[in-house]
């Protein structure tokens, strides 16, 4: 199946074919998503007021609220990484950014790369977040410099993500719910050939 797409005034979104976009998505206008990105059911992306960019390996989690601004495109650079219920709002994502669920980032704010914003937090309207640290709170302040070990563990969710979008591209479509599990069904369960390392918890 295919994600819910329309056209604002002509502009139609712009899918890369080996990018995963979940069928209760929805994509509006001047949306760019790029290749191996991953969104999440009902993740929507209004690109009516300007341009919403997601770059290469970037992905935007279930129920995320991506919106443009019309003097400030919002892009979400490569690798960048927008967890569930995240709101992005004209804003700039760095590359390997990763923002946490349920996050609001407001107008013209600029993330920095890799930087870590926890979840629940509030970026104000154009402030600026440093590379590689961690914000926390409403309003958004740094709590302390990301160490190599957290950076591990960002880039190694991240990299699930980026593996999810081709597995579910090539490997998930609607089916019937089973009435009951047999012992076979019991017995099935998803597997991920990479697990976290206690110590990047």
């Amino acid at each position: 199946m295919k994600p819910q797409v329309y056209d604002f005034e002509g502009v139609v979104p712009v899918i890369d074919p080996s990018a995963y976009v979940h069928p209760s998505a929805v994509l509006i206008g001047d949306v760019w998503i790029g290749a191996g990105c991953y969104v999440g059911a009902g993740a929507v992306f209004r690109g009516d007021f300007g341009r919403i960019e997601l770059h290469e390996d970037a992905n935007v989690q279930d129920n995320c609220v991506v919106h443009s601004l019309p003097d400030f495109d919002c892009v979400m650079e490569r690798r960048s990484h927008m967890g569930h219920g995240a709101v992005i709002h004209g804003c700039r994502i760095g590359a390997g950014a990763l923002i946490g669920m349920n996050a609001v980032i407001l107008d013209k704010a600029v993330i920095g790369e890799n930087a870590l914003v926890a979840a629940m937090t509030l970026v104000k309207v154009g402030q600026v977040i440093p590379a590689a640290v961690m914000v926390t709170g409403a309003p958004a302040k740094v709590v302390r410099a990301l160490h190599e070990k957290d950076l591990a563990w960002k880039r190694l969710g991240t990299d699930w993500y980026i593996e999810l979008a081709q597995r579910a591209r090539l490997a998930s479509r609607p089916v019937d719910a089973l009435a009951a599990a047999s012992a076979e069904r019991m017995a099935q369960r998803t597997a991920w050939p990479h697990v976290l390392d206690p110590d990047l918890g």
